[in-house]
């Protein structure tokens, strides 16, 4: 994959690509709250508001809000302003639930931030701030790919057609000098969009052949005899690249900065707490996830898991202008524009104000 482009141009997306993308990335309960943080004794409401709702998917690399969820760490800096936490299984529905204000803030992928930013004419959302880098690979079956010259001719899972892991394997093949239809996912390499929650019994079935795929999937398949053959942040420079982001309603961000500061504020501490205690973040991830889907990961599938994401603040926005450029070269986005998808401002604040380094929107930022 290319290096980090400059930004400020033309860029990618989804009149073609329907509100769908990253659908199959979620393991937790749609629209389910799950608030049962409590408030501590003699806190304030911050902006005068009874809740802040919260949405999320149970994946791992939402670990951020997985953890956040747990630890209480949101709860504690919204005062006598209630979290109110949704999980849910897909990026569309939480795209509708903010246009719907069903939440005000949400952990998202790339691909239904950017669809819902461009679908709404840049009206309905903002990308606030990072959380996740990393957690995607290309598993395969053994005994029927060895190297990765065998994966033409086989059969290859993603998630669903233009999401965000289809874009990155799409281009990968390009990359090789291999032909795929981006529509069909016919041609040298057969692309078959698969929802993640049934990925493992394909492979099992022997349907697939492997699957490039987010966490835990990727580390599911392992359990079921696969191999890693291709880590994706070993094609990204520094080996970063956006796998989840923080957006906001843009309503709610008008007329409740500080309540959105303190969320970003409990996000930062949440990171910086995961970073520190690795072990005791991936056990409360977990435990969040036992929660919400009422089953939790086996210390198989959750250890390499957990150990392929990163998380961070930043919010990695030149490699969310890259995948956009992917998937125009793949044939499956139009020319829509990205400028103001971005406003970091109140990250920034925090970060600031914990010594911590400020972050940057690759000249995609508010004016």
């Amino acid at each position: 994959m290319p290096a980090k482009t400059s930004v400020r141009r033309t860029l990618a997306v989804l009149a073609a690509l329907p509100l769908l993308t990253l659908a199959a990335c979620g393991y937790g309960s749609e629209s389910k709250d799950t608030g049962t943080a409590k408030v501590a004794a003699g806190a304030k409401k911050i902006d005068g508001l009874d809740s802040v709702k919260i949405g999320y998917f149970g994946n791992l690399t939402h670990g951020t809000a997985l953890v956040g969820v747990n630890k209480g760490f949101f709860q504690k800096e919204l005062g006598a302003t209630k979290a109110s936490y949704t999980p849910f299984n897909a990026g569309p529905s939480e795209i509708e639930a903010l246009n719907a204000g069903s939440i005000d803030i949400g952990w998202i992928g790339p691909s239904p931030a950017i669809n819902g930013y461009t679908k709404s004419d840049g009206k309905n959302l903002r990308i606030i701030g990072g959380s996740a880098s990393g957690g995607v690979k290309l598993v395969v079956n053994p005994a029927k790919i060895k190297s990765l010259k065998d994966v033409k001719g086989k059969k290859i899972a993603t998630p669903q057609a233009g999401n965000t892991q289809d874009v990155a394997f799409l281009n990968w093949i390009a990359d090789q000098g291999w032909k795929v239809d981006a529509k069909s996912g016919k041609g040298d390499v057969s692309v078959v969009r698969t929802d993640n929650k049934v990925t493992p019994d394909a492979y099992k079935a022997g349907s697939i052949d492997g699957a490039w795929v987010p966490e835990p999937t990727a580390s599911k398949l392992v359990a079921e005899g696969a191999k890693v053959l291709l880590d994706e942040a070993s094609l990204w420079p520094d080996k970063q690249f956006v796998i989840t982001n923080i957006i906001v309603r843009q309503g709610f961000l008008k007329d409740h900065p500080k309540a959105v500061e303190a969320v970003l504020k409990a996000s930062v501490e949440a990171n910086k707490w995961i970073n520190a205690n690795p072990d005791q973040a991936k056990a409360a991830a977990n435990a969040q996830l036992g929660i919400d889907s009422g089953k939790a990961l086996k210390p198989a599938v959750l250890d390499p898991a957990w150990k392929s994401i990163q998380f961070t603040n930043d919010p990695l926005a030149a490699t969310l202008n890259t995948e956009a450029e992917h998937a125009v070269k793949a044939g499956l986005l139009e020319n829509p524009k990205l400028d103001g998808i971005y406003d970091l401002t109140l990250l920034n604040k925090v970060l600031k104000a914990e010594g911590e380094s400020t972050v940057d929107d690759a000249g995609l930022g508010v004016k």
